[in-house]
C-alpha cells in the first residue's frame, strides 16, 4: 500500500472512531437526563387517632349498633325540648341510623360492629386529618322500648390533648314521636320483635327525658315488657380517648 493511501486510510479510521465516540457520549448524556432522580414524595401528613368506648349500663336494655357521628361544629344530633328529626325518628324506633349519614354538615357516619348486650362495651376508632378534626356525636337506640334513645350531643374534639381521655354518663331520652304504650307489635327489641319505624307521631313530638318503662308487672296490662326491662339513668357510659 501507498504511503497516500496509508495516511488516508489513518485519517477515515480516527474519523471514525471520533464519530463513534461522538455518538455513545450523546447516548450518554440523554440516558442521564432520562435517569434524573425524581423529586421526593411530600411526607404524609400524621393524622389524629381516637378511640370511644361505649357501656351498656342496664340490667336488660339491648342497644342498637352504635352510630358514631362526626360533624362540623353547629349541628347538633338532637336538641331537648325541640322535636327530632327524621334521622333521630328512625333511629330511636328502629335503631337504624343510616340517615343520619345524610345531614347537613355530617362528614362521616362510622358504625358499631353490632347489639351492645346489657353489660358489654364496644370500642370504635378512627383517624383524622387535623383539617378535619371538629365534633362527634354518639347515639344509640334502648331497643326493648317504643322509642328511647341515649348517646352524646356535639363533644368537640378539638381540645382533647393526646393520651387524654374524657368520660361521659349518658341518661335515656324519649324521642317523642311514638307512645310509649309498650304493646305487643310496637316494640323491635327482642322482648317483642314488632315493629321497627312508623311514620305516624302519636305522642308529643319533643325529645325529652324518658320517663322509664312501666311493664306488666307493674300493672300495664297491655305491655309485653317485665320488670327486667326497666332501667335506672344513666344508661351508658361512653369514654374518648386521643390517641395520636
Amino acid at each position: 500500500m501507498s504511503i497516500i493511501k496509508q495516511m488516508t486510510h489513518k485519517r477515515l479510521t480516527a474519523s471514525m472512531v471520533f464519530a463513534t465516540l461522538f455518538t455513545l457520549s450523546a447516548c450518554s448524556d440523554n440516558d442521564n437526563d432520562s435517569m434524573d432522580t425524581p423529586e421526593p414524595p411530600p411526607p404524609p401528613v400524621p393524622t389524629q387517632d381516637y378511640r370511644v368506648t361505649v357501656t351498656n349500663l342496664t340490667a336488660n336494655q339491648p342497644m342498637s349498633p352504635i352510630a358514631l357521628i362526626r360533624h362540623q361544629a353547629d349541628m347538633t344530633a338532637w336538641q331537648t325540648g325541640g322535636a327530632a328529626s327524621l334521622p333521630l325518628e328512625t333511629l330511636a324506633e328502629s335503631g337504624d341510623s343510616a340517615g343520619f349519614a345524610e345531614m347537613e354538615g355530617v362528614d362521616a357516619l362510622v358504625k358499631g360492629q353490632g347489639i351492645l348486650a346489657p353489660g358489654m362495651k364496644e370500642s370504635i376508632e378512627f383517624k383524622l386529618n387535623p383539617d378535619e378534626v371538629d365534633s362527634i356525636s354518639v347515639l344509640t337506640m334502648l331497643v326493648n322500648t317504643n322509642d328511647a334513645f341515649a348517646g352524646l350531643n356535639n363533644v368537640s374534639l378539638v381540645d382533647l390533648a393526646v393520651n387524654a381521655t374524657v368520660t361521659f354518663n349518658s341518661i335515656a331520652y324519649d324521642a317523642g314521636t311514638e307512645a310509649n304504650s309498650e304493646a305487643k307489635g310496637t316494640i323491635p327489641g327482642p322482648a317483642d320483635s314488632g315493629e321497627g319505624f312508623n311514620a305516624t307521631r302519636d305522642d308529643v313530638d319533643r325529645v325529652h327525658a324518658h320517663p322509664g318503662v312501666i311493664s306488666a308487672d307493674d300493672g300495664l296490662a297491655d305491655s309485653v315488657l317485665s320488670a327486667s326491662h326497666r332501667f335506672d339513668n344513666p344508661v351508658l357510659t361512653i369514654s374518648i380517648e386521643r390517641l395520636r
